[in-house]
């Protein structure tokens, strides 16, 4: 199932499944940022994500983009 749209859905959510569906070595692969590779957390990676507008840009990309499993 692909996503339309990002309304109603949390930086929160979106990342989380994000991360249940690639896991955190292939979304690290999928887009280069850091908080992905070095010991990465849900926590530290939307601190990050919520004070750098391109990489939250790319992530929510990557959401709309792939076809979760119903």
């Amino acid at each position: 199932m692909r996503v339309q749209s990002l309304n109603g859905i949390t930086l929160e959510s979106l990342l989380t499944r994000l991360v249940e569906h690639y896991g955190w070595p292939q979304l690290a692969r999928r887009i280069d940022i850091n908080c992905f590779r070095s010991d990465p957390s849900v926590k530290s990676s939307l601190k990050f994500l919520r004070r750098t507008p391109w990489a939250r840009t790319e992530v929510e990309a990557l959401f709309l983009d792939t076809d979760f499993p119903d």
